[in-house]
């Protein structure tokens, strides 16, 4: 469900590049680019699916919107607070010297804006909403079970209430079983907080039942992009075609 229509990100004319070492060139870096003229927009309320193999370019995509990519061009315009992100492997990604009820707490100190018992009361309420109960706060990530440091990777993310998530495989690497709950707690979850989604994946499956648009991209281009359904029905590009007969799905 699409709340308005009204963009929480524009990326238009998109170029990213990284340096890489040569030893060509008596080890002198040299400059490749990676993304070439992406444009998309975010609608408010939006889920938009992002498809294509490893290394085409999704995760640079990814790190620029976010701002860990300073050598780009063209213009990316966010209309909320900056977008935060929920990775594909918690356990990596969560401190493991440290409890839960920190980890969850630690964006809150950074940005300086909350008391502490405020910042205890957000950090309780949050880990609520995805499922986490009060007992799990002195625990660590390796006390957890996958699920559980997902929602607690997914409570990280939300606890500064940002309006856009960047959810790169979110689900890829828990069991079938496990996939469905999170799914169906990120829906919950955009609903309760008017939420849009940038959804990663290279699981046609899943972007079929989580995405309202996709776009599909190869060699770091946008070679298609349309609604969840039309995509699936009646793709253009042949590398879409391709991706959709490689799938065991049945759309």
């Amino acid at each position: 469900m699409i709340m308005e229509n009204k963009p929480v990100l524009t990326v238009s004319n998109l170029n990213s590049y990284y340096d890489e070492e040569s030893t060509k060139l008596f080890g002198k870096k040299s400059r490749r680019q990676i993304l070439h003229d992406v444009s998309f927009e975010i609608q408010s309320g939006e889920i938009l699916g992002l498809v294509g193999e490893s290394g085409c370019g999704k995760t640079t995509l990814s790190n620029t919107v976010l701002g860990f990519v300073g050598d780009y061009t063209g213009e990316i315009i966010h209309r909320t607070k900056r977008p935060q992100m929920v990775f594909q492997d918690p356990f990596s990604s969560l401190n493991p010297k440290k409890n839960i009820g920190w980890i969850v707490e630690e964006p809150l100190r950074i940005f300086g804006k909350y008391q502490k018992e405020e910042r205890k009361k957000r950090v309780v309420n949050i880990l609520e909403k995805v499922g986490i109960g009060p007992e799990m706060l002195t625990r660590y990530p390796d006390e957890l079970s996958g699920g559980q440091r997902q929602r607690v990777s997914i409570a990280v993310s939300l606890v500064q209430r940002p309006k856009l998530l960047i959810a790169d495989e979110p689900v890829s690497a828990l069991d079938v079983t496990i996939q469905a709950q999170i799914m169906e707690l990120l829906l919950n979850l955009k609903e309760e907080f008017e939420l849009s989604y940038l959804f990663i994946s290279h699981d046609l499956n899943v972007v079929y039942q989580m995405c309202d648009r996709v776009m599909i991209m190869k060699n770091g281009r946008i070679v298609e992009e349309n609604t969840t359904q039309e995509l699936f029905d009646s793709p253009r590009h042949e590398y879409t075609k391709q991706l959709i007969r490689a799938s065991d799905g049945e759309y």
